[in-house]
């Protein structure tokens, strides 16, 4: 009797010991997660890295935030930064896989979001094997670089102009209906074009599986909207954008988490902030709105400041402070004197 209670005794030592060691391997696993998601800065390239969630990861600092699906297919990119970031990414992608960047699809035509096109493009693989030809650039093992037809219009130039961006940095596939979508790395990859936006070329990536939205440049956390009127954006364009992607997305527990939406500058944020940069967005355009309607100047406008209580925010951003995106919004939405001449509407 006494050697069966020893051996009970020995058999329930030997089930703590296990259920201890296991609770210490995932505490150190947990540890490790947590610092993997602290997005820590790499000391050979200078960029940081964090995962999102499913297939997705956000790599930040290369002058646009880059969204990288990862699989065994190989990588898709959301924007390679500036032109000089494209080494740092490169070297921070190898950090992230082993396998070939397959595609690059580009949220709009700024160079801070498509700088790096030309060198990102170039070390990557197409997924058929084949090269990818570029006019003017010769054909060779490049990644497919996928964008609205108005972005690789920005991008390129009308015959005997000198274009702004290289012939090798052009997307080599366009679409030009709403949308465009394939399946890679086991979910489907949905483009959705947001036509007159921050430009009239603005695309939003939706990874549908891993729930994550790469929103370009019709979202900051950093900024006010930034309306490149002169590429075709426009502040009605920008809510209608913003409308549709909070048409995609869906909270979590509580209005936490759901679907993430990586944003062009910024942090990582979930619908609740969504929401709160379209109301603000809204509120400032209706009261800009009302001020035009009551023939305020431009002036008058800014003097008033119908941005007061968001500059603490979105006001002090470098390149775009409250005053112009004021002055953008004025001009926008000031009444067409054409139209007003011939008696339209």
């Amino acid at each position: 009797m006494h050697e069966k209670r020893t051996f009970r005794s020995r058999v329930l030592e030997l089930f703590m010991v296990a259920v201890a060691v296991a609770l210490g391997s995932f505490s150190t696993t947990a540890a490790g997660s947590a610092q993997r998601g602290a997005a820590p800065r790499s000391a050979d390239t200078g960029l940081r890295t964090m995962h999102v969630q499913g297939n997705v990861h956000v790599m930040l600092g290369a002058g646009s935030n880059i969204t990288v699906q990862l699989g065994n297919l190989g990588a898709v990119l959301v924007d390679t930064g500036t032109s000089q970031n494209a080494d740092a990414v490169l070297a921070t992608l190898r950090q992230l896989t082993p396998r070939p960047v397959r595609y690059i699809i580009n949220t709009h035509s700024h160079p801070d979001h498509v700088g790096g096109n030309e060198r990102v493009g170039a070390s990557g693989q197409p997924t058929s094997g084949r090269g990818v030809a570029v006019v003017g650039a010769g054909a060779g093992t490049r990644a497919e670089i996928i964008a609205h037809e108005e972005t690789l219009n920005r991008m390129s130039a009308p015959a005997g102009s000198q274009a702004p961006t290289p012939v090798a940095a052009w997307p080599t596939s366009t679409f030009s209906a709403k949308q465009k979508e394939f399946f890679y790395n086991g979910e489907g990859v949905q483009i959705v074009h947001l036509p007159s936006a921050h430009t009239d070329g603005d695309s939003i990536v939706f990874f549908r599986r891993s729930d994550v939205i790469a929103a370009g440049d019709v979202y900051s956390t950093v900024s006010y909207p930034i309306i490149d009127a002169q590429r075709g954006g426009r502040i009605s364009g920008v809510i209608d954008g913003l409308n549709e992607l909070l048409a995609l997305v869906i909270a979590g527990e509580k209005t936490e988490g759901g679907t993430m939406i990586v944003p062009g500058h910024g942090r990582i944020s979930d619908e609740a902030d969504l929401v709160e940069y379209r109301d603000m967005v809204t509120i400032i355009r209706d009261r800009i709105q009302d001020m035009v309607n009551r023939g305020m100047t431009l002036a008058q406008v800014q003097a008033a400041r119908p941005t007061m209580e968001y500059d603490g925010l979105y006001g002090a951003a470098p390149g775009w402070p409250a005053a112009q995106f004021v002055e953008a919004v004025y001009r926008n939405l000031q009444p067409d004197r054409a139209s007003q001449r011939s008696g339209q509407p």
